[in-house]
């Protein structure tokens, strides 16, 4: 199977098509806007790879951290469990971070998605009736 990412050429697109390329967005943003002939496609997948990697350099550090800490986090004989809160928000607020960037990225494809199904055109030609 051949993958490219280049930009295919614009084109009134079918109900099916949209509907593919809606899918392709929600399951890797920008994917189905590229596939569509959208440059926006680049962005989005730009800002989704983003994300991901915030996510998971950021992340793996704070579970490390979480395994190291948990029984003191766990505690419930702690003096101040807002204080192991406020310790978790300064490891936990970077990898969320992340996870936001990626989902702001799945929101604006599938959207760019779904104006592909709306502008879209009806797959064939609906049965004739014969009087």
């Amino acid at each position: 199977m051949k993958f490219s990412l280049t930009l295919h050429p614009r084109h009134s697109l079918k109900r099916s098509e949209a509907r593919a390329c809606l899918a392709a967005n929600l399951a890797l943003p920008g994917a189905g806007s590229l596939a569509a002939g959208r440059a926006v496609g680049y962005a989005q997948m730009a800002v989704a790879f983003a994300g991901f990697v915030v996510s998971v350099v950021t992340g793996i550090p704070m579970f490390a951290w979480a395994l190291s800490n948990w029984a003191r986090l766990s505690d419930p004989a702690s003096a101040d469990p807002l204080s192991g809160l406020a310790e978790l928000w300064v490891h936990a607020r970077w990898p969320i971070a992340g996870l936001c960037i990626f989902a702001i990225a799945v929101i604006w494809s599938g959207a760019t998605g779904m104006r592909l199904v709306s502008e879209s055109s009806e797959d064939g030609v609906p049965p004739r009736i014969n009087p």
